[in-house]
């Protein structure tokens, strides 16, 4: 993931560093595995406190995968779990035939979208069960749909985030990347 992000010309350093992780121009917050150990480990950091901090000061926040998913409320994987409540709502898991949902989808982006500027309806790459699947308020709400419709994308003020993996997406996702490392 570091170096799909190095390409946009910013320096990119991967830390659990509060200090670092506050003063940076932008802040990444990946997700790999289940919406509760990643809310455990990211506690277990100050990781928290840290995106809180920085949704105040109105610093950029990219979150991906899971990371997109802690952004909400709560989410339902494994009994539950309480999220970081930056978006309303929840994340449940997905109805469709196959889960895990791996593979390429179409991206129906809002027309406000900054990170999905010159990609409209290009297919990026989804490794997931759980999504969204609430409009948020105040965003520009991207959508897609395996089994049901659910969030692809979100953008609120300085935050954005994604359902799908940009790093694993090819040219489209490192013209995502792009777009967003644009507005740090």
């Amino acid at each position: 993931m570091q170096r799909a992000f190095a390409l946009t010309g910013h320096e990119t350093i991967v830390t659990s560093d509060p200090a670092i992780s506050l003063k940076s121009d932008g802040l990444v917050v990946p997700g790999v595995g289940a919406y509760g150990a990643c809310m455990e480990q990211l506690i277990a950091v100050g990781g928290d406190a840290i995106i809180s901090e920085r949704v105040a000061s109105g610093a950029p926040i990219l979150g991906i995968c899971v990371g997109m998913q802690i952004l909400f409320a709560a989410g339902t994987e494994k009994g539950g779990h309480i999220g970081l409540g930056i978006f309303a709502g929840q994340v449940s898991e997905i109805a469709a035939p196959i889960l895990p949902h791996i593979g390429w989808n179409n991206v129906r982006s809002d027309e406000s979208s900054i990170l999905f500027r010159g990609l409209q309806n290009e297919r990026f790459y989804f490794v997931h069960s759980f999504a969204a699947k609430v409009v948020v308020a105040g965003a520009a709400n991207s959508w897609t749909n395996y089994g049901e419709d659910f969030l692809a994308a979100v953008e609120r003020g300085s935050v954005s985030a994604v359902q799908f993996h940009p790093e694993k997406s090819g040219a489209v996702g490192a013209a995502l990347i792009a777009n967003w490392a644009g507005i740090l």
